[in-house]
């Protein structure tokens, strides 16, 4: 929101939105949210609503049976994001074990930075143990809910390998998930951190249920999460199958031999 708030403010300032017209209909309502809380900061919240009245904007982005027959209609090849993780592997090898991290988890950018650095850190203060559980291999988020639970976004717990864990221990702090981004950007390559977590679930769906897979990618609420997953016995068969899943994603990638 900052981010947007920033980028389309002078919008705002010249009474102008045009340019959020053009945007794309996923990313137009969410610099619509920034510009609204920038104007309720600035004191003009109604001239805003007026001003998006006036320019006929919707809030709304693309219903779910939308985004449905987009996807279904792609001709990408869907092996097209694991051959993209391989190069940046090979152009950013300072980024090889995050590009790595967010393949095997499935995180969305943001969750996968701030889960990246948590774990540096608290590896640095001897203090992993209260983030990642090695006798289930769990990095365990619902710790952390000021972190990973969002309002409409969370993050409950990743499987996640102690090799790959080590591995990250002895990075540096990412600065940002823009930042990492940029870093990609100066390659000359496109950003496709938000496919990743799709490629995530298509290969997921091989070894685990769809439900199960809406618990890894946090689209439970907390209730159900302590109620029908915080279970031990569950928690390790899903560790097992999500692990047959996980070597299969680090094949694509290059992490190990097919």
């Amino acid at each position: 929101m900052l981010n947007y708030a920033k980028k389309f403010q002078h919008c705002l300032l010249l009474r102008d939105l045009r340019e959020v017209q053009d945007l794309k209909e996923t990313v137009r309502p969410n610099v619509l949210k920034a510009l609204s809380a920038l104007a309720r900061f600035l004191g003009a919240h109604e001239d805003f609503k007026q001003l998006v009245k006036n320019f006929s904007l919707s809030w709304r982005g693309k219903c779910a049976e939308d985004l449905i027959v987009e996807r279904m209609t792609r001709d990408e090849n869907p092996d097209a994001i694991f051959q993209w993780i391989r190069q940046v592997k090979m152009v950013r090898p300072d980024l090889s074990e995050f590009v790595e991290f967010m393949a095997v988890t499935g995180l969305r950018l943001v969750e996968a930075v701030n889960s990246y650095n948590l774990i540096v850190k608290l590896s640095k203060e001897d203090k992993l143990d209260s983030y990642y559980n090695r006798k289930n291999g769990t990095l365990e988020h619902f710790r952390f809910k000021e972190v990973f639970f969002r309002r409409s976004k969370k993050a409950f717990l990743s499987f996640i390998s102690e090799e790959l864990i080590q591995k990250i221990c002895g990075k540096k702090l990412l600065t940002s998930p823009v930042a990492v981004q940029n870093l990609v950007r100066k390659k000359g390559l496109r950003v496709h951190f938000a496919d990743i977590r799709e490629a995530h679930a298509t290969l997921m769906i091989k070894h685990l249920k769809d439900n199960e897979i809406d618990f890894l990618h946090g689209r439970v609420t907390s209730n159900v999460f302590m109620r029908n997953y915080f279970n031990p016995a569950l928690i390790v068969d899903l560790k097992i199958r999500a692990q047959r899943a996980a070597i299969d994603i680090q094949k694509l990638i290059g992490t190990v031999a097919s």
